[in-house]
């Protein structure tokens, strides 16, 4: 099962920017546009930790 379009419109990087993420459907992540770092989404589930991220 795939993320929601319209959840995916809502997304955005946790940090205190708030940048619009981007989504690569085949690695399964989701990339902030200005600070570049990569959220996993596991089990169809965006991990949105800092934390966790690449």
């Amino acid at each position: 099962m795939a993320l929601d379009p319209q959840l995916l419109d809502i997304l955005a990087c946790p940090d205190t920017h708030h940048a619009p993420l981007t989504h690569d459907e085949q690695a399964q992540t989701l990339t902030c546009t200005e600070c570049g770092r990569v959220f996993e989404i596991r089990d169809d589930i965006p991990i949105l930790l800092l934390d966790e991220a690449r």
